[in-house]
């Protein structure tokens, strides 16, 4: 089990890239929370999360997405997944919420 989640935050306009490196559970999904959710609280933001580098991911990490697509939404911003692994991918698609989230196979946006 790996403790450590890096999370690498690229501003561009308003389009802010998260880069995240590591595992997203109930010991990672704390801190990637309390870096994604005040992100999510700026009006008409684009936010891409980058997956590529998360190789495993349970219901806790699924919990800080929704918050987060919850919060867009409300700041009328734009919440996009990127990159993901095969097994995360698999882990949205069970629970159908790659229909309510965002999930793109490479990055495209920036302003």
């Amino acid at each position: 089990m790996n403790i450590n989640l890096d999370v690498e935050l690229v501003e561009k306009g308003t389009t802010l890239h998260l880069l995240l490196t590591g595992e997203i559970d109930a010991y990672t999904a704390p801190k990637l929370k309390e870096q994604l959710l005040p992100l999510t609280r700026k009006t008409g933001m684009e936010i891409i999360v980058d997956l590529e580098k998360v190789n495993y991911m349970d219901s806790t990490g699924l919990g800080v997405f929704i918050s987060a697509l919850k919060s867009t939404k409300e700041y009328d911003s734009e919440l996009k997944l990127v990159q993901l692994q095969d097994r995360v991918r698999r882990l949205f698609e069970i629970t159908s919420l790659d229909s309510i989230i965002t999930i793109e196979s490479t990055v495209r946006g920036g302003n």
